[in-house]
C-alpha cells in the first residue's frame, strides 16, 4: 500500500527528487515521437527501459542484431565498383553498430580485415 505524502521520511522525499530529476533528463533529451512512447511511464526506470526496448529491442533482439552484423563483418568484400572511401564507409558502419550493441573488435584485427579485404591496399603493401 503506497504512503501517504505526511507518511513519507527523508529518505522517500530524496528518492522521488532523483526520479523527478533522472525523468526530466530523459523527457529532454527526446522528441515529440519518442515522448509518445514514454508518456505513460510513471518512472524514470519505466521510461529508461521503454526507450532501450524502443531502440535496442528486446535481448533477442539485440542477439539477432550481433549475429547478423558478425556475418556482415565476417564476409566483408571489398566490390569491384567501390571506392575506397565508400568501403571504408560500409566497414566503419558495421564496426560501429556492433560497438553500440556491446561487440568490440581489436583494432590490429580490424586494419587485417581492412587490407585483406581491398584489392588496391593489398596492392600498396
Amino acid at each position: 500500500m503506497p504512503k501517504t505524502r505526511k507518511e513519507f521520511n527523508d529518505a522517500d522525499r530524496k528518492a522521488i527528487e532523483k526520479n523527478f530529476r533522472a525523468k526530466t533528463i530523459l523527457i529532454c533529451g527526446i522528441g515529440p515521437d519518442e515522448y509518445n512512447r514514454i508518456s505513460a511511464c510513471q518512472s524514470a526506470k519505466e521510461i529508461w527501459e521503454a526507450l532501450q526496448t524502443a531502440h535496442e529491442g528486446t535481448i533477442q533482439v539485440k542477439q539477432s542484431k550481433i549475429d547478423m552484423l558478425t556475418t556482415q563483418y565476417e564476409l566483408f568484400r571489398m566490390k569491384d565498383d567501390e571506392s575506397i572511401q565508400d568501403m571504408h564507409t560500409g566497414f566503419t558502419s558495421i564496426i560501429n553498430e556492433l560497438h553500440s550493441l556491446g561487440e568490440i573488435f581489436r583494432e590490429t584485427s580490424l586494419l587485417g580485415k581492412s587490407l585483406v579485404y581491398c584489392p588496391v591496399l593489398r596492392k600498396a603493401k
